[in-house]
């Protein structure tokens, strides 16, 4: 029998299959009964489920990022479809063989060509603070390890392994557009900002078996773990050279971190206050953006129509028409 993926359900359909478990929690209703609220995900995207009438054990007897047997019915509810289980169960991977590609979504980043792409678009700044300062970081085996692994997000754009060196990379490819067309613009500023603006989210997400936050990503996000790194690497680019690092120029590069999201309801500490700045808040924009909506799209489960179903979260349909297979 073929797998029933998560982008093929449909109301009131009756689902027993094995999914990636993930983001459990356990809730009280308002009559003050525990239910367990939850993420199914495998390649094809993510949906949202709730097991009524649990308690701690059931809670516990599973983690997240275990593979489980779900059985339940999906169901609509203010426009979106989520599963409501009736059964979970936690595959024993070492008696039931798992294909973990089934799992992995969007799986498709060659990673050893954007990292040379990445090298290579570095090895065109000719900056001698900024050419130091990237060299410093590309020597760092287990920090380049981790940022080549690491996904952009947990949900909403860039969310699988090599997601953050795709977005990182797609936006320094921008820069230099934009730098070309601008000679107002600091192009060296832009695209080490473009390479480290996300620097962060190598120690903000934890990716090992399943995507979250980590403790210090949620107590401090990943602005801020980015100009920790950049200080760090700041230090061992003057110990390297022996020269100091330009104090403006660094000021200006941490702003770049610090101002990337654009705005305080955007939860960016600061406000853009340099062309650079503002340039490289709307390329994350742009490429963030263009990435959430292909992923509404991809995952729409309405595959016959024109259009998807509404999104709470952008507060509208999409439309596909017939560009959808080219996704």
């Amino acid at each position: 029998m073929p797998r029933r993926y998560i982008n093929q359900f449909r109301d009131n359909e009756k689902i027993e299959e094995i999914y990636q478990i993930s983001e459990k929690q356990l809730r009280p209703n308002k009559n003050g009964n525990l239910y367990l609220q939850f993420n199914l995900s495998d390649k094809t995207g993510m949906i949202s489920g709730r097991l009524w009438n649990v308690n701690d054990d059931v809670f516990y007897q599973f983690e997240n990022g275990d593979y489980v047997l779900a059985e339940g019915v999906c169901q609509r509810f203010q426009g979106t479809l989520q599963f409501i289980a009736k059964k979970l169960t936690k595959i024993d991977t070492k008696k039931k063989q798992i294909d973990e590609t089934e799992f992995v979504r969007f799986n498709s980043v060659d990673v050893a060509k954007k990292k040379a792409r990445l090298l290579e678009i570095l090895h065109s700044v000719t900056n001698p603070d900024l050419r130091n300062l990237t060299d410093c970081i590309l020597i760092d085996d287990a920090l380049m390890e981790q940022f080549c692994k690491a996904p952009a997000g947990v949900k909403l754009h860039h969310a699988y392994p090599g997601g953050l060196l795709e977005h990182s990379v797609q936006m320094m490819e921008v820069a230099e557009q934009i730098a070309g067309l601008y000679p107002t613009l600091n192009r060296d500023l832009l695209l080490v900002g473009a390479f480290l603006h996300d620097v962060g989210k190598t120690t903000e997400l934890s990716f090992n078996n399943e995507m979250f936050y980590s403790d210090q990503g949620q107590m401090l996000g990943h602005s801020l773990l980015g100009i920790e790194i950049l200080n760090e690497k700041i230090k061992e680019t003057e110990k390297n050279s022996g020269e100091p690092f330009n104090a403006e120029t660094a000021m200006i590069l941490k702003h770049l971190l610090l101002s990337h999201h654009g705005a305080y309801e955007n939860q960016s500490a600061k406000l853009p206050m340099t062309l650079e700045a503002i340039a490289l808040h709307f390329i994350d924009s742009l490429d963030s953006k263009l990435a959430e909506f292909r992923k509404y799209m991809l995952e729409d489960p309405n595959l016959g129509g024109n259009w998807t179903n509404y999104i709470p979260g952008i507060e509208r349909k999409l439309y596909k028409g017939k560009t959808v297979g080219n996704l």
